[in-house]
């Protein structure tokens, strides 16, 4: 029996080498054909690493920063060739797209304060390969409600993709750390401190209100705002920085890109690279562990109230995690799970992947539940028009309100990159307001036309990216704010 089974693992470790061999053989394969690395996909700016940002202050991250963006514009921008200074570069000083053009560069850290004293704190943390712009919606909303808002641009995020290629989730976690810091000296305890975060930023959002709970040098937060939280990722992101190892010989360079796509968003990469996968799935992987962990132990009873938004479907991260990695393990403090539905009009049922179309039953464990659970969702199979369903925490009763907003026509789905950005943003809007340019409007384009002709492909063009109930989550939000302790 025990040589049979040591013949079996031998058998096992064979086929698994063999595989392992066959993926690398492909990857160093594909990585000799596509488009050729840039110089944007080549020069890494220098960043103060994570033992450095715990040292520093606002001010001398923002002077690092300063310092980045600089090397960027002298090794990058200014040394060119002359086939990559076209319009569709963000990179090329002459392009409409070159964020150093606009009235304000929203790749940088800022910090918007309110008209008087501040009379709470909130700290605002973007997505994976995101900048800073994608919260200025929320930190906006904030600061009108008397909040100085505190949104830190995090490592090798604004500058050139290349700035993905060497940084590790430590200097994320660092400078998180850092603005939560920057934000108490600015409105001292007892404010009320919150930390929102999309995306990637979800999730360090989330670690940091965990590590503060051991930690007790770390302010902790009052109130967590998760928007399409990277609590989970796809099994193939665990294996990311394998496929990377052909990069290590010069000649296989391009297998440490997952994607090198033309660079024509100014404040969001399109080219992404295998350890910014590998980063970000280290950091989901480590935050399960550790909300699984803090459950046996009973500490999650020290977490603030969690209010997550989080489309049903969703292609970067998974829903289905959020729910059972996160609120499942949740004691009954306050939290509510918000959950954008597909429009389920009856204009698109055929074309509904039967997967897609029954997932949302399959997201919710059985009521009563410890945590309140909202579904933005069609009045009726014929309607555009939308009504929010609520079943309260400890509650198997379900009630219906009619919300004044509906599904755009054409719009099947909300998505993952959707979510922080209202209809009219005049960057990523359906509909973008006329009153502000950053010299594309991608969200409004609906391109037609032959294949091969553009200089991406349409899916990433045509994918959903922002909000019809963006009022909403707007609303939601402030709910939490007015119900926060003010300052004396």
């Amino acid at each position: 029996m025990r040589q049979a089974v040591i013949r079996w693992s031998k058998r096992a470790a064979i086929a698994l080498v063999i595989a392992l061999v066959a993926v690398l053989g492909v990857r160093a394969w594909e990585s000799l054909s596509g488009p050729p690395l840039e110089p944007w996909h080549t020069f890494v700016p220098t960043e103060l690493p994570a033992d450095e940002i715990a040292r520093t202050d606002w001010n001398g991250y923002l002077a690092a920063e300063q310092a980045a963006f600089d090397e960027v514009r002298r090794e990058v921008s200014g040394k060119l060739a002359p086939r990559a200074r076209v319009a569709s570069n963000r990179y090329f000083d002459g392009s409409p797209l070159d964020p150093a053009r606009f009235t304000t560069d929203w790749n940088r850290s800022f910090v918007l304060e309110p008209a008087g004293a501040p009379v709470g704190a909130v700290v605002l943390l973007h997505g994976l390969t995101d900048s800073p712009y994608s919260m200025r919606g929320v930190a906006r909303r904030y600061r009108d409600r008397g909040y100085v808002a505190v949104v830190i641009r995090l490592p090798g995020h604004g500058t050139v993709p290349a700035g993905l290629t060497g940084v590790d989730w430590q200097a994320w976690s660092q400078a998180t750390r850092l603005a939560v810091r920057e934000a108490r000296r600015r409105a001292p305890a007892p404010a009320p401190l919150h930390v929102v975060g999309y995306s990637n930023g979800g999730a360090l959002a989330m670690k940091y209100a965990l590590d503060a709970i051991d930690d007790r040098s770390l302010p902790r937060p009052d109130r967590l705002v998760l928007i399409s939280p990277m609590i989970g990722v796809t099994s193939m992101a665990r294996f990311a920085g394998i496929v990377g190892w052909p990069a290590l010989v010069p000649s296989f360079a391009r297998a440490a890109w997952l994607g090198i796509v033309p660079e024509f968003n100014p404040f969001k990469y399109n080219s992404f690279p295998v350890n910014a996968a590998r980063q970000s799935s280290l950091v989901a992987r480590g935050l399960q562990d550790q909300i699984a962990g803090h459950a046996r132990d009973g500490k999650l009873s020290q977490l603030p109230p969690i209010l997550t938004f989080q489309s049903v479907v969703d292609f970067t991260v998974s829903t289905q995690a959020v729910v059972s990695a996160l609120y499942d393990h949740l004691p009954a403090n306050g939290s509510e799970l918000v959950l954008f539905d597909l429009n389920r009009h009856a204009v698109f049922g055929p074309f509904l992947r039967e997967a897609a179309e029954g997932k949302l039953d399959r997201l919710l464990p059985a009521a009563p539940r410890a945590w309140r659970a909202s579904i933005v969702t069609n009045a009726a199979p014929d309607a555009f028009d939308v009504v929010e369903r609520v079943v309260e925490a400890g509650s198997r009763d379900e009630r219906t309100r009619a919300l004044p907003l509906a599904y755009p026509r054409d719009v099947f789905s909300l998505s993952h990159i959707a979510l922080p950005f209202p209809i009219d943003d005049p960057l990523y809007g359906l509909t973008p307001d006329p009153a502000e340019s950053f010299g594309v409007r991608l969200g409004a384009l609906a391109p037609r036309g032959e294949r091969g002709t553009l200089i991406v492909g349409n899916d990433l063009l045509t994918r959903m990216s922002s909000n019809p109930f963006f009022a909403y989550l707007l609303a939601r939000v402030d709910e939490g704010i007015a119900q926060a302790p003010k300052r004396p």
